[in-house]
């Protein structure tokens, strides 16, 4: 299994939020694949800015609102 990103986030809250969104149709919003969607919100996969940006755009949120940076502890 692949190790989690210090990079934490809002999404399933939010889409649960949104009507209850599904991954596909936030994947359809912003131009990338469900599989893509499931792996940035499991913190799997790191979003570039711009999809990040995209993301929070959908919501209607800040970015700070979406993502959160939570280094790991040493």
């Amino acid at each position: 299994m692949a190790k989690k990103l210090p990079i934490k986030n809002t999404i399933r809250r939010l889409r649960f939020d949104a009507d209850e969104m599904t991954q596909q149709a936030l994947a359809e919003k912003i131009g990338v694949t469900r599989q893509t969607v499931l792996a940035i919100e499991a913190a799997r996969y790191s979003p570039t800015l711009e999809l990040a940006f995209k993301i929070a755009e959908v919501f209607g949120k800040e970015l700070g609102e979406v993502f959160q940076y939570v280094p790991e502890e040493k």
